[in-house]
């Protein structure tokens, strides 16, 4: 279960990316990644905003000993792991090509996470499922302002300067 915790955190995904991209030798690479970071970083943003406006408590079960917490964790609605599996899910399954089995794996990640937040007392039931559907539409925001070198060339020259 804290396996699953960690896997749907924000920090791994995030330093997992800019490492990627600092790695990245092609274009296309970067263009995928660098959307990546910015679906990351806009689910960064409207998870703490949406918590900070709703201010729902955790279940009483819950035991505060999550992977790195900032001040908005204390609040659970929504889940900021649903939210990210939701839309890395979607991501992947929309910009790799994949064999059947491992879009089903991704998917099955993406569920089995959402769950162990309410079997860990992370969460409520509704508190995933509107992370997911939030996921979901998250990735429509980030393929709407898909990030390329035609519509955004300034990023990706100062990123091929590192």
């Amino acid at each position: 279960m804290k396996l699953l915790e960690i896997s749907g955190h924000g920090i791994p995904w995030l330093l997992g990316t800019l490492y990627c991209l600092s790695r990245s030798d092609s274009w296309a690479g970067r263009e995928v990644l660098m959307n990546l970071l910015f679906a990351l970083l806009l689910d960064l943003l409207l998870v703490a905003l949406l918590k900070g406006l709703v201010r729902r408590r955790r279940p009483a079960h819950n035991q505060m000993d999550m992977f790195v917490t900032l001040s908005v964790d204390k609040y659970s609605f929504p889940s900021g792991h649903a939210t990210r599996a939701a839309l890395v899910s979607r991501f992947i399954l929309n910009h790799l090509v994949l064999a059947i089995p491992l879009r089903v794996l991704v998917v099955l990640w993406a569920f089995i996470l959402g769950l162990s937040r309410v079997m860990l007392g992370r969460h409520n039931v509704t508190d995933v499922a509107f992370g997911f559907f939030q996921g979901y539409m998250q990735y429509s925001i980030v393929d709407y302002c898909w990030l390329s070198p035609h519509n955004a060339p300034v990023l990706f020259v100062l990123w091929n300067q590192q």
